[in-house]
Formats: C-alpha cells, structure tokens, sequence
C-alpha cells in the first residue's frame, strides 16, 4: 500500500519545516518539503497528497502581520484548489504560523457576508512574545487529527497568538458544531488566566477545526514535542513514553487514511 504523501509547503522566514517533515516522517508518511512558489507552479501536487501543512514560523518576516502575505500569497491562487482537496477528504494542518495563514484565507472559519474574516489571532494579551510549555485539553468529535479527550503538553513560542472572535456568537457557534479542539487548560484540566493561558485568547481557544473537521490550526507546536526526552521534566520520569505528545496529532493524520 503506498504511504500517505504530506507535503509541507514553506514560506521565507518559515523555520519549523524540518521538525514538521520529520514529524509526519515518524509517524509513517512520505514527505515533500515545498517552496510557495513550488506549490503556485505546479497546483498538481494538491492530486497527489493526501495532507497538506503550514508549519510554524515568521513568513515573511510577518511584516505585515503575522501570516499575512503567506495568507495572500496562498489564498488567491490556491484558494479554490484547497476547498477542493479538502472536500476529496484531503487534511490540511496549520501551525503557529500555520494558524494564523489558514485562519486569513478563511479556510478555517467563514468569513462574514462581506467576506470579513469573523475571527483572528490578535497580539498577545501581555504585549510580549511568549516561549513557554502549556497544557492543552483536547476535545475529540468532529477534528480528524484529535481522537481522544485528554491533557497534554506542548511548547508555544509567539507573539500573535490571542484569538478573538468577532462576536460572542462566533465562539457558540463554533462551540456547538464541536469545531474547539484544544483549550489552554492547567494540569488538572481545568482554564485559567496567565500563564495557563498564555496569550489572552478567548475561551482559551488553543485551535480550532472547519466544519468537516479535516482543516485544523493550533498556536502550540506539536512538532517540539514528539519524543519523551523533549519534555522539560523527563529526567525526573522513571518510565519514558515511547513517544511525546505532540506525536498523536501526525500519527492521527496518517491513521485517517488507513
């Protein structure tokens, strides 16, 4: 059976390829690393993949704010392509950076009847970057890289990570249709204020899923976190983990397909 082919499309100033490459590579899948402009001339690679991914970053320097001109640059060409690979029931995945671009084509939530964007990742709440490791309780149902309801751990490392909605009525909605995959959450499971949620986002949004569940974004880096020995306490565990918790999210992608 031929393996799943992820590709990883990269912008300058991207710089969690790698991991990312290596992430899905693990987890049992063939990876294509692709510049943009590799994607914009050859589209056809969306027929031949099966799970599609922005890794984290600064793309473009986030000159114009944070995924921005990634967003631009991907979305009118390649907008309609990608609604296309998703409905064929390809998975497309945002990190970090990711988040913030897929969330600005409006392949993540909506846009308004005006074609607003009805949701965006603000600058942290605090004023600053932050580079922590935070608890992320995972709400399965409707997200196809989220299998199971438990609390895990991951690194972040941003400076736009505070999602906002444009109305209350956003956030229900996106509550009800079951499309709030992780919140920022402390090591009981339970919400809170700064540090347990380190940007100030709404809800302790952490990522969030479309309405079929194959496109998902998260500001936390599952790809820092894939084997025990990346966790900031493993010298103290007795028993390692075969693998960090990170990894759940790539090996789910690939099982998708089984």
């Amino acid at each position: 059976m031929a393996k799943v082919l992820a590709v990883i499309v990269r912008a300058p100033g991207t710089n969690c390829h790698e991991e990312t490459a290596f992430a899905f590579e693990s987890a049992g899948a063939k990876v294509e690393t692709r510049r943009l402009r590799e994607v914009l001339d050859d589209p056809g690679v969306l027929e031949r993949c099966q799970v599609f991914c922005v890794p984290g970053g600064f793309s473009y320097g986030d000159d114009l704010g944070a995924g921005r001109i990634f967003a631009s640059k991907l979305a009118g060409p390649l907008g309609d392509r990608l609604r296309s690979f998703r409905d064929r029931g390809g998975l497309i995945l945002g990190v970090c950076n990711g988040f913030q671009v897929l969330l600005q084509t409006g392949l993540l939530i909506e846009p308004d009847a005006n074609g607003q964007p009805r949701a965006t990742l603000a600058q942290n709440a605090q004023g600053r970057f932050e580079d922590r490791w935070v608890n992320l309780r995972l709400i399965p149902g409707r997200c196809a890289f989220v299998t199971e309801e438990r609390v895990i751990i991951l690194p972040v490392a941003h400076g736009e990570g505070n999602f906002i909605a444009e109305s209350p009525a956003v956030i229900k909605e996106l509550e009800e249709q079951r499309r709030v995959v992780c919140r920022y959450v402390d090591a009981a499971g339970k919400p809170g204020e700064y540090p347990i949620n380190p940007n100030g986002s709404s809800d302790s949004i952490a990522g969030v899923c479309d309405a079929t569940g194959r496109v998902f974004a998260l500001m936390p880096h599952p790809e820092r976190h894939l084997t025990p020995y990346q966790h900031p306490t493993w010298t103290r565990r007795e028993i390692q983990p075969e693998h960090g918790d990170g990894f759940l999210f790539f090996r789910n992608a690939v099982r998708y397909f089984d």
